[in-house]
């Protein structure tokens, strides 16, 4: 079956656009749109590596995986990929990344960068949502391994990407709380 779409991606309008109901997101994000930065990993769900936000209407975000759900379950949602989170000029080049993809590189996160774009993506809605709702320094850790705990890591990176994460966490205002 063929079902027309509309979403926004980036803050960009894509579609209307007619398209098949069994292709994948990360299909139509890759072979579609030529926007290859949201990685295929496991291809079944598990890895996180494609994982993408969805904006949702009442100001929240949340992280959802491209590779189990068709692109007609975005129909109509704001969602925003990889390729989304650094400022550019008016040419397209890049003049500042964001404050997850800063730390990342500060600390030496990722080797390959395979699993990067979805632990990107997952930080920054973990932020998000603790600009909303701030924790207790002292349940940062639990806080980090629930959110980030689904991701998979081929080079064993867990460690630094906690760190950074933990970091950015303790170094931005309004996170935290006593």
């Amino acid at each position: 079956m063929m079902s027309t779409i509309a979403l926004s991606i980036n803050n960009k309008a894509i579609g209307p656009i007619e398209t098949s109901d069994d292709i994948m997101m990360i299909e139509f994000l890759h072979e579609h749109l030529n926007m290859t930065g949201t990685k295929f990993g496991c291809g079944v769900g598990v890895c996180h590596a494609c994982t993408v936000i969805v904006d949702n209407e009442d100001g929240t975000s949340e992280s959802v995986r491209t590779c189990i759900n068709g692109v007609s379950r975005f129909n109509g949602k704001k969602i925003r990929t990889i390729e989304g989170h650094a400022k550019e000029n008016e040419f397209g080049e890049i003049i500042k990344l964001s404050p997850v993809q800063e730390t990342f590189i500060e600390n030496f996160s990722f080797q390959c960068g395979w699993c990067t774009s979805g632990f990107v993506n997952e930080t920054t809605v973990l932020v998000e949502r603790l600009k909303l709702m701030p924790i207790r320094v002292s349940e940062i850790e639990t806080v980090i391994d629930k959110a980030l705990g689904d991701h998979v890591c081929r080079c064993t990176g867990y460690v630094k990407y906690y760190q950074a994460v933990k970091e950015l966490i303790l170094s931005t205002e309004g996170l935290t709380r006593s």
